[in-house]
């Protein structure tokens, strides 16, 4: 490989890292626009978050096919194939938190007036988010000690979801049904469903910071090892 041909080649390698990262930060405005919605229960907002989903699988699919041109075209050596190879895992699970956080959006539209105890869905959905940025903080620097507390912050966030939905659960059991009361139980049922779906999201956004986390963290270990 002729020197110049190798300098491109390590520019495409680093505008995929950038690129990488610049969709995580479009995913990340997403979500917490998508937990602002759900918060303030502005419409507007949750449609603004829906209606976006489009370009973040636009991203997608582009950075896919610059992937796909990496592992085909340039035959990377050893090193590089595990940073293609992360990278693309990386968007798969960036794209699925974009999915979510349309899921949350949309759960904030059918809301019509909540009926369930309070939960601490915000502080969760805060945390699941600097989860997501701190994972991607890490693929963008390699940082392998980041990565390990990812995964023990992730079971933090686990608790708080069980407890949550543990709570909502509890009230819909302890709740009396009544002819004339103020909410029917097809309304309960229906609120009780969106919040539980909604802490269940969450929880899957968490996961995917983790898995940012693991694959990168295989990717540095597995380079390090190489060359040691």
């Amino acid at each position: 490989m002729s020197a110049r041909v190798e300098e491109s080649y390590r520019e495409r390698l680093a505008a995929l890292r950038a690129d990488v990262v610049a969709m995580g930060d479009l995913v990340v405005e997403r979500l917490e626009r998508a937990l602002e919605s759900l918060r303030t229960g502005d419409d507007e907002l949750a449609r603004a978050v829906i209606d976006g989903d489009s370009e973040i699988n636009e991203r997608y699919l582009a950075l896919e096919g610059n992937c796909i041109d990496l592992f085909a075209l340039q035959q990377p050596v050893a090193s590089d194939l595990r940073f293609v190879a992360t990278s693309f895992k990386v968007l798969t699970d960036l794209e699925r938190i974009g999915d979510l956080a349309t899921n949350l959006a949309n759960y904030g539209l059918a809301a019509t007036a909540e009926v369930v105890p309070e939960v601490a869905i915000d502080d969760i959905g805060t945390d699941a988010t600097r989860l997501v940025e701190r994972a991607l903080a890490a693929y963008r620097t390699d940082d392998a000690d980041a990565c390990r507390a990812i995964a023990a912050d992730d079971d933090e966030i686990d608790a708080l979801c069980q407890h949550a939905s543990e709570t909502v659960v509890r009230d819909l059991i302890e709740r009396e049904a009544t002819d004339d009361g103020l909410w029917s139980v097809e309304q309960v049922l229906d609120d009780v469903s969106r919040v539980l779906l909604t802490i269940r999201d969450l929880e899957r956004i968490a996961d995917h910071a983790v898995n940012i986390a693991a694959r990168t963290l295989y990717m540095v270990e597995t380079s390090t090892e190489l060359i040691y």
